[in-house]
């Protein structure tokens, strides 16, 4: 049931919003032949209502002014399999017997809305729309569908076609005092119906088939693994330093995975190339060759972090590190499960220094990545700094991005930053960037680091104010923890002050991937 809102005014004793009673009926006729005096005084009978309330009792609401009927919503369950047909509106309530209610439907839809002309201005529509959104989340639903008169249509349908008048009246050249109002309580217009309401010359018998989508539908409920709600993130921050052997820096990776582990992180992000102290026995050979000899740990180490995944039940997004196949240098990243499964991504945009110095190959396939915690994106480094990529990755349900990343100064740093988070605010997703810091004086390319690991957000209400979940302090080794509340993209999606995605104009531009 609805619960009961009380709001105090200064010359009215109060407003009250709650679930419709038989007590009401009176009330409701009045309401109603007032509301709908321009189309007859059209009010509903006695029967009707009880059977409303029969089969339906929290789906109908009203709001009293003064303990007077000021206005109300009723609505029914249906199968969207039946809404999303061409229907009238005798069809879809069960020729007014509301027989085609089906409690186990998914869709709320909405048979009537009305307020008393005296009441108007008080934003008495918006308070029932928004209870019956509230209705919606609350049993499960997937959407609130309804018929949508549009009485203005009359006025212009010598001139326009409905979907004309439509269109018009969505950019606001055409004010409707019904549908006007839809719009602005976040329904779209998925379809027109034709012949919907007997007798609508006002709307000249057409309808508009409005949604509003319900963000938190749940299409099946689990028991166990649940997709998570909030999802922990760990970033190493890593010292560079010179390790004796293989085992020694398996031992200091399996440190820090130790470590964030015991938080109960869900990943943990390592930076680019943080393997690359394992090339200084390899320094007198000269830079090119190297950094092969170093690609030759790339899947040794994998493994390692394969196994680590698994016994410390966390996903691991590896960093980065060289890896060599059909003779061709490439900059791998990989993704290990803590189911232990494991994927790759190569990194697609090459520095002119990764060129010039190593010979290095880019990749050419972007993957998005599926996990127990929603699909992720890798990018690595100077990806970053191409937004098609992300946005990419934005299209195809992306909201977490990883940016394992290796910069040698504070302006190399910033651009990584500053695209970073401009990925994260221009995407509605979180992008996480792990870098190295200290000196590597005995190997070649790789002799200085700056860095300051970080948790970048989308830029609203939700969210920290500077649009940064979490940094490290820079140039020192440490971990970094967050925790990133996926809930909170939904409702900037659907509700944010700014709401990239779905502004973009793409009756003017697209992207889309080659192959």
């Amino acid at each position: 049931m609805i619960k009961l809102l009380i709001v105090e005014f200064m010359d009215e004793p109060f407003i009250e919003l709650r679930n419709l009673l038989m007590d009401d009926y009176l009330g409701l006729v009045k309401a109603m032949k007032e509301a709908y005096s321009e189309i007859g005084g059209a009010y509903w009978e006695l029967d009707s209502i009880e059977s409303l309330l029969s089969v339906f009792p929290e789906g109908q609401l009203c709001v009293l002014v003064n303990h007077e009927v000021a206005g109300s919503a009723l609505s029914i369950i249906l199968d969207s399999e039946l809404v999303e047909k061409q229907h009238t509106y005798p069809q879809i309530t069960g020729n007014y017997t509301f027989s085609t209610h089906n409690p186990d439907g998914d869709i709320l839809y909405g048979i009537d809305v009305f307020v008393h002309p005296k009441y108007r201005g008080m934003r008495l529509g918006r308070r029932l729309y928004d209870a019956r959104k509230e209705l919606c989340e609350n049993l499960n639903l997937r959407a609130i569908m309804a018929g949508g008169r549009i009485p203005n249509y009359s006025k212009y349908s010598g001139e326009l076609t409905p979907r004309e008048y439509i269109q018009k009246v969505r950019v606001k050249e055409i004010y409707d005092p019904t549908l006007t109002f839809q719009l602005s309580n976040d329904f779209h217009v998925k379809k027109v119906l034709g012949n919907y309401l007997p007798d609508d010359t006002e709307s000249e018998e057409f309808a508009t088939l409005l949604e509003w989508n319900n963000i938190y539908y749940q299409a099946q409920e689990k028991l166990i693994n649940v997709e998570k709600k909030v999802v922990r993130l760990g970033i190493v921050q890593w010292q560079m330093r010179l390790f004796s052997s293989f085992d020694a820096i398996v031992e200091q990776m399996e440190y820090f995975i130790d470590a964030v582990s015991d938080y109960q992180s869900d990943f943990i992000l390592f930076p680019e190339f943080f393997n690359a102290p394992l090339m200084a026995e390899y320094n007198h050979l000269g830079e090119a060759r190297a950094i092969r000899e170093l690609a030759k740990y790339a899947e040794p180490l994998r493994d390692k972090f394969q196994s680590f995944a698994v016994s410390y039940n966390v996903n691991i997004i590896t960093g980065s590190m060289p890896l060599v196949e059909n003779n061709l240098l490439y900059n791998v990243s990989y993704l290990c499960r803590r189911d232990g499964s494991w994927d790759s991504y190569r990194k697609i945009h090459l520095t002119p220094s990764e060129v010039s110095a190593w010979g290095m190959a880019g990749g050419d396939e972007l993957k998005t990545f599926d996990t127990d915690c929603g699909r992720v994106g890798i990018l690595i480094c100077y990806d970053v700094e191409f937004p098609e990529l992300a946005r990419l990755y934005a299209d195809e349900g992306v909201k977490l991005l990883f940016v394992p990343f290796l910069t040698e100064t504070q302006n190399g740093y910033y651009r990584v930053r500053r695209c970073a988070q401009a990925r994260a605010i221009e995407n509605e997703c979180y992008v996480a960037i792990a870098g190295c810091v200290g000196n590597l004086p005995r190997v070649n390319n790789m002799d200085i680091q700056y860095a300051q690991s970080a948790v970048f957000t989308p830029s609203d209400f939700a969210f920290p104010s500077y649009a940064v979940k979490a940094e490290a302090t820079p140039n020192t080794e440490m971990t970094l923890i967050a925790d990133l509340d996926l809930e909170l993209l939904k409702e900037l999606h659907e509700h944010g002050s700014v709401r990239n995605l779905k502004d973009r104009r793409k009756d003017l531009y697209h992207l889309r991937r080659k192959s």
